[in-house]
């Protein structure tokens, strides 16, 4: 695991810590977009749970959303989830409240801890990658892993 780089790494030892299994795996092939990790994974677009960071317009808070990649996030479903209205976070945002760039944020990790939500239709695979903070790394997990690695409440996000 030493062979990770930084951001990676850090990413590792949160899986770790709850002791799930799960590796972080680096591809020479970019997983920066949904469209990029499916090909370079051999797994279907819906399979890759997307990491979106919104800010909350009041709260300030970063508002986590794993997608799944086939799905566009409704703002306002979220904001309604959530009770606040939301905003679309900037790079220098996502990178001071989560530790990660923008195309390798993963959902776990984050330097400060988000609201969390999950995309219902991920519920419904078996298998899902999510990014695992840069654009080269992801991991493989199920659906259950993702619940119990978050504790982000489950909804219809697109």
């Amino acid at each position: 695991m030493s062979s990770l780089k930084p951001s990676a790494q850090r990413v590792q030892e949160a899986l770790s810590a709850h002791g799930l299994g799960l590796e972080v795996r680096e591809f020479p092939a970019s997983t920066r977009t949904a469209e990029d990790a499916a090909a370079a994974i051999g797994c279907t677009v819906a399979q890759i749970a997307k990491s979106l960071i919104f800010r909350g317009k009041s709260s300030d808070r970063p508002v986590l959303v794993i997608a799944s990649g086939a799905n566009r996030v409704d703002e306002k479903k979220i904001s309604a989830l959530i009770g606040e209205k939301i905003g679309k976070a900037d790079a220098e945002f996502v990178r001071a409240r989560t530790g990660f760039a923008i195309g390798g944020v993963p959902p776990v990790g984050h330097l400060e801890a988000p609201i969390t939500v999950i995309d219902r239709d991920l519920l419904a695979l078996e298998e899902i990658w999510a990014a695992a903070g840069t654009p080269n790394a992801v991991f493989r997990l199920t659906p259950g892993d993702l619940a119990t690695l978050t504790g982000g409440q489950v909804a219809e996000v697109a």
